[in-house]
């Protein structure tokens, strides 16, 4: 029997089952965005809180595309133009939110738990968007989606992890999906970036600060994006980053002929990644954009709409506009 989710705090926490379910419920919403109408009415007097207190422009937008497509209200706080700056505590700033009635609430935040600590003390549905250094799980579902699509299954490949790794909730919350189906991974970046500690986060999991080694036989090679300010410090200047791990085309023929390229996004193009490699037909960089939207109207949908597991998917239904 599946076991039903009351929040998305983290990939870690799930089980395969439930991760090929909200990946197969995600399907027929990929389909949806190909209809002329894209609204659906079945999240209609739903209203969805999206709390960012750290800055996004992607996956918020991801996730107010996401619930106004199923016919949901959004009401929307930002760190720069909240009471934060004011000094408000983050569970007043939440529980303002919980007094306007929302039917569940999207967070990010630059501390690593924060989604955990707001969904033990509210009542509604709690998905996290991305926390500290801790989990993006959406971000891991959408490149599981995108794997599975352009692959046709998710278990037992070589994964290439290439960047800063320590800083990175994305790599921590692929880590955790892709290990559940038999992922061999290797991590790639540079010492300071890669510390030992990382391997106790999965099972067949390496390190190797060389790329050329971490490259070969790769299937899917994940691009991490890169804080600019952090490549200032004395030990690593940007050319020395371009010239050790920049995922160029030459470097790339090191994998597997066939292999995957993703990258979270935004690119700084030119310092993580050439351009060759991320417009190259490997590159599923805008599949990853689209599956994302998917992503997200699925867990919308079962969260807090409360949908059964089996209740019919309102995506296979005939589209139907929002009054």
């Amino acid at each position: 029997m599946l076991q039903r989710l009351s929040h998305l705090l983290g990939v870690e926490t799930l089980t395969r089952e439930q991760i090929n379910f909200i990946l197969d419920q995600s399907k027929p919403f990929q389909e949806f965005q190909r209809h002329p109408l894209k609204k659906l009415a079945t999240l209609r007097g739903r209203t969805v809180a999206i709390a960012f207190f750290e800055p996004s422009t992607r996956t918020r937008i991801s996730f107010t595309t996401a619930a106004a497509r199923l016919g949901a209200d959004t009401m929307a706080l930002q760190a720069e133009a909240s009471s934060l700056k004011k000094g408000e505590s983050l569970i007043d700033t939440v529980r303002t939110l919980e007094a306007l009635r929302p039917d569940g609430i999207v967070m990010r935040h630059s501390s690593s738990g924060a989604p955990e600590f707001v969904a033990q003390r509210l009542e509604v549905p709690v998905l996290n968007a991305g926390d500290g250094t801790h989990e993006h799980p959406t971000q891991a579902l959408l490149d599981a989606l995108t794997i599975r699509d352009r692959k046709g299954k998710l278990e037992g490949w070589n994964v290439t992890i290439l960047g800063d790794i320590l800083h990175s909730r994305v790599a921590r919350s692929n880590i955790h999906l892709l290990a559940k189906f038999g992922a061999r991974i290797t991590l790639c970046g540079p010492a300071m970036w890669c510390p030992p500690e990382l391997e106790c986060l999965a099972p067949n999991l390496r390190r190797t600060p060389r790329l050329e080694e971490a490259l070969e036989g790769a299937d899917v090679i994940l691009v991490l994006r890169v804080q600019t300010e952090r490549l200032h410090e004395p030990a690593l200047a940007p050319e020395e980053y371009i010239r050790g791990y920049q995922l160029t085309p030459q470097r790339l023929k090191l994998a597997h002929p066939e292999a995957l390229v993703l990258h979270p996004g935004p690119m700084i193009r030119g310092l993580e990644i050439d351009s060759a490699v991320a417009d190259g037909p490997q590159s599923a960089v805008l599949e990853q954009v689209t599956n994302g939207l998917a992503v997200r109207m699925a867990l919308l949908y079962h969260l807090i709409g409360g949908a059964a597991a089996d209740a019919p998917h309102p995506a296979k239904e005939r589209p139907n506009a929002s009054d």
